[in-house]
């Protein structure tokens, strides 16, 4: 189809599509589908949304045979003795009906009220035609006599159409001389053999360019059948699943999941962004080689995140893609993959000489995605990771990316993960002691994440940043603070010889978190000062002697602490109101920790979304109030696949979570624990109440308000938390301290080393050893609901960057997971000229695509939003 005349004939045979009711499916109509676009760019301008819709909404059995007649081309070619052969069995028509369906899936699945067509066209029992009558209707004249032949029609019990499609382009991933090389003649043409080295293959196979971009469009499709994802709410999400992402990752064979598993991993993971074209990548976002690597990590991700849903009475099935990834256990395997995604994520640490082409790589947050997930699901790794002190290189990749973007609204997504990736590395011994190794490499860092004058150790690193990420952050990051301080908690009984600028910081927040404004501006605030006091605790208990820093400061702050004893409503109210007279005078708050919007923030983040609430976001997805203690979650049945929890030998193996510090309201904690101290319910056993990937979606908790929606402080409400923080190792600490050193000994800043030492030398009396308590990552519905639309706003977001906002996949769909926002147009750069450059990009198809040879569309139903806006969904109820 090169020739314009042609391109008119397919637009005006579009146009058939919804003008024509009830085009018969032995029409030879239908042919021109696969037979004459040339391309995918012909399909996607050609076949516009508002044809799509229009079809749908006008002509819906013209919609259905079209599927079913492209969907039973491409099984016809899949089977066909000679495919693919470019005359009898062109594999141009497989990857024509492979870009009709990714063009009219996501505006079936748009359309809620399609539902139950959907279920029952796609995923029903049914009978169709037989394989061998198919194949036999494609030879037209008996080779003998010249004859025409009448081929009999013969029809047979088939599984449900999109299972045997997921099934055919599965097999098309791994079909000789269209995505794998050449096999000889009397072998199977389906061989599933691993694309690239590295897991599970160490000989290279044959890259073609053809293979690749053949790869991509494949995958591309079962991205668009996963998609439906998008077309579900935040809530629904979690609970109901997709049918399509179900049956891919039950899937029970094992050699095609591993090919499968492998060939995606590999392909991202071998991708090299470090060659030539490394300063351009900002510049040339659509390279093929990129584009199948995003493709790969994508599709490889919405399998592995993806949570198979329960069916009351029934065994939840297994999801194979996280069972097999979490049964890695090759050193040589581990290496691969920490080496492969080192050097995506290093990329903006290297600097670039090229003017306007410094830049991340664009899909370094699914990578990052990637490095948790594995982190979740093989405990092997974790431990490869800290043992072989990988660790570290994460620890402050993970720390420039959360740093970098802290005060982008449209990547607090991001951060928030980091967030959570940090605690779930921060549940290993190993990982904490092996901190107190010394950091000299701060100066090799980029401005974004480096700390003037540092010196000290990563411990001494992470926590200041921790601090940064709290201090500096303008109120956006209030939804994972718990997160932040579970960190410093889980690694603070191992923790040796903090710097004084640490410790200063750690004080610093306690004085912050202390303050009246910040205890009364809502019901929750308390927990966070308490995960806080346990950290120093902690430390105070199991490293006194090693952080004799953190005792000095603890003694110039000691009013601070006492002052909480004796903390009512009453003397709190007073000082509030003292404070704000001050603010007012002076103009300003030297406040990081900002009650209003903390309370604000938090608030938000208690109340169940809701279209008139809060609407999702695109990056800026709405997460319960501190339910991302993330716990492990459990995808493997065996005995060497157990909970992602640290070794056996560990008492930190049987934590509380159901006290976990990121789970700080009531409500969320089960009704046995409920009014227990805080002490009490650490010695309770580990298995009580909490959500994994697996385990029931019903334990949605729901967060407490007034009938006012506004929080009002009472003296009931301070009388139930305050005689439950951890006050005593601190003031037992204090109060000895003090009688043995003078006053004036903590007047001097730095201390002397005398002050130190005489510190070090006293033994406190009276302080229990308490073991380490682990606060890990909690799963619930609405944290799964979170991380999938994250997923899928990478996704959406990378596609409209491929197509330039023009011809995406979902582009102008009615998404419900989260919402698109419009951004303003961009002036002229070099990366994005205007004017001659501009009039060379556009093409014969993109003008006949915009061509109405019908006039205006009636009733505008059928319209689709301006390109790169989406409007929020309609209200249901």
């Amino acid at each position: 189809m090169g020739a314009s005349d042609s391109k008119l004939v397919f637009k005006k045979g579009i146009f058939r599509l919804s003008e024509e009711r009830h085009i018969p499916a032995d029409d030879a109509y239908w042919t021109q589908f696969w037979e004459l676009p040339e391309s995918s760019e012909d399909i996607f301008s050609l076949f516009a949304p508002a044809d799509v819709r229009r079809t749908r909404d006008n002509a819906l059995e013209n919609l259905e045979t079209l599927i079913t007649a492209v969907t039973g081309r491409l099984f016809m070619l899949r089977h066909h003795p000679s495919f693919p052969d470019h005359e009898l069995a062109p594999d141009r028509e497989a990857l024509n009906c492979v870009r009709v369906l990714t063009r009219v899936l996501p505006y079936i699945y748009e359309k809620e009220s399609l539902q139950k067509w959907e279920d029952s066209f796609f995923w029903a029992p049914r009978r169709k035609r037989s394989r061998k009558s198919s194949i036999a209707s494609e030879v037209l004249f008996d080779g003998a006599e010249g004859v025409p032949k009448t081929p009999v029609v013969e029809y047979e019990d088939a599984k449900p159409l999109a299972e045997e499609l997921i099934d055919t382009i599965t097999d098309l991933l791994f079909f000789s001389d269209l995505t794998v090389p050449k096999v000889t003649n009397g072998k199977p043409k389906v061989t599933y053999s691993i694309w690239q080295t590295g897991v599970g293959c160490t000989v290279p196979i044959v890259q073609t360019k053809e293979h690749e971009s053949n790869r991509c469009e494949i995958l591309r499709l079962l991205l668009t059948l996963a998609s439906k994802s998008m077309y579900l709410s935040l809530a629904t999400l979690p609970q109901t699943g997709t049918k399509a992402l179900t049956y891919i990752c039950t899937c029970s064979d094992k050699q095609v999941v591993l090919s499968v598993l492998c060939s995606l991993l590999n392909t991202t993971l071998k991708y090299n962004p470090a060659t030539w074209l490394a300063p351009y990548n900002a510049l040339v976002p659509n390279h093929p080689k990129q584009l199948l690597v995003t493709s790969t990590l994508q599709f490889l991700l919405t399998t592995l995140l993806y949570t198979i849903p329960e069916n009351p009475g029934l065994p939840t099935p297994k999801n194979y893609y996280r069972h097999y990834l979490g049964r890695l256990h090759r050193p040589s395997d581990f290496q691969f993959i920490v080496d492969g995604m080192t050097r995506v994520l290093n990329q903006p640490l290297q600097g670039s000489y090229i003017p306007g082409a410094h830049a991340t790589v664009r899909f370094a947050p699914e990578i990052i995605m990637l490095f948790w997930e594995v982190t979740q699901c093989n405990k092997r790794f974790r431990s490869f990771l800290i043992d072989t002190s990988r660790a570290y290189d994460f620890v402050i990749l993970v720390l420039f990316y959360a740093l970098e973007y802290k005060n982008d609204a449209s990547k607090q997504g991001v951060v928030r993960m980091c967030a959570f990736l940090l605690q779930t590395l921060s549940v290993e011994k190993n990982f904490g002691t092996n901190l107190n190794k010394l950091f000299d490499a701060q100066d090799t860092l980029p401005p974004a994440i480096r700390i003037v004058g540092f010196r000290g150790t990563y411990a001494d690193f992470l926590i200041q940043s921790i601090y940064a990420l709290i201090t500096t952050s303008q109120g956006k990051l209030t939804a994972i603070y718990p997160a932040l301080l579970a960190i410093i908690n889980n690694i603070a009984a191992y923790l040796d010889g903090l710097s004084a600028p640490t410790c200063s910081k750690i004080m610093h927040l306690f004085n912050s978190m202390s303050s009246p404004s910040f205890l009364l501006a809502n019901e929750t605030n308390h927990s966070l000062l308490r995960s806080l006091l346990e950290a120093i605790n902690s430390i105070m208990e199991h490293q006194y002697i090693q952080n004799a820093q953190l005792a000095f400061a603890i003694l110039r702050n000691k009013k601070r602490f006492e002052a909480l004893r004796s903390f009512t409503l009453e003397s709190g109210q007073e000082e509030v109101e003292r404070r704000n007279r001050r603010r007012k005078d002076s103009g300003a708050s030297n406040d990081p920790l900002q009650a209003d919007s903390t309370r604000s923030s938090l608030e938000s983040l208690r109340s169940p979304v809701t279209p008139s609430s809060r609407a999702p976001a695109l990056g800026d997805v709405p997460e319960e109030d501190g339910t991302f203690a993330i716990g492990d979650d459990d995808d493997d049945d065996s005995d060497d696949e157990e909970r992602s929890t640290p070794a056996a030998s560990s008492p930190r193996e049987n934590p509380s979570r159901a006290s976990s510090v990121a789970s700080p309201v009531d409500d969320d904690v089960p009704r046995q624990l409920r009014g227990m101290s805080e002490k009490a319910r650490g010695k309770m056993p580990a298995g009580a109440q909490t959500f994994s990937r697996q385990n029931s979606t019903t334990s949605l908790g729901s967060m407490s308000q007034s009938a006012s929606g506004v929080f009002e402080p009472s003296t009931q409400w301070i009388e139930s938390w305050l005689p439950e923080l951890p006050l005593h190792t601190i003031l037992t600490a204090i109060q000895q301290i003090s009688a043995l050193i003078p006053r004036q000994a903590f007047a001097s800043d730095p201390p002397l080393p005398a002050t130190l030492d005489k510190i070090r030398e006293i033994q406190l009396v009276g302080v229990d050893l308490t073991p380490p308590r682990v606060h890990s990552f909690e799963w619930s519905p609405l944290a799964l609901g979170w991380y999938e639309s994250l997923l899928w706003g990478f996704i959406f977001a990378s596609e409209v960057q491929v197509s330039k906002g023009t011809m995406g996949i979902w582009n102008a769909t009615q998404i419900k997971l989260f919402r698109v926002q419009e951004t303003a147009p961009q002036g002229p750069s070099l990366t994005s000229p205007r004017g001659a450059v501009d009039a060379v990009g556009s093409n014969i198809v993109s003008r006949i695509g915009q061509i109405n040879l019908r006039g205006a569309v009636p009733g505008g139903g059928s319209q689709a939003p301006a390109a790169g806006t989406q409007a929020p969904p309609p209200r249901s109820g």
